[in-house]
């Protein structure tokens, strides 16, 4: 199950974007409230992106799910990280962990 079928299945809405600019354009026109990216993406790196949407909408969570055991040189260090390939026990808790740190 792909990762948009996982949080529809969690009772989610949930966008799609197959490059970080579309992902971008999706944002800039209808409001979030988590964004979960892969790292490898076409013309911009998940956490470069994550680095984009700080800067544009302070506050708004990111995921950074990939496939890497490590990334180099501490790319996306401040990110919560989800190991690929993620069940959909690790992508609610994921969630939760993270909606659950942003509710005062």
């Amino acid at each position: 199950m792909n990762t948009i079928a996982m949080l529809e299945e969690l009772g989610h809405a949930a966008v799609g974007a197959t490059a970080a600019d579309q992902a971008l354009d999706a944002l800039r026109r209808d409001a979030a409230n988590l964004v979960i990216t892969d790292h490898a993406m076409r013309r911009m790196t998940g956490a470069e992106l994550a680095d984009r949407i700080a800067a544009e909408w302070p506050g708004l969570p990111v995921i950074l799910a990939t496939g890497y055991a490590e990334l180099p040189n501490g790319i996306g260090a401040n990110l919560p990280k989800l190991a690929k390939p993620l069940s959909l026990e690790e992508l609610a808790m994921a969630i939760r962990s993270i909606t659950s740190a942003k509710t005062p």
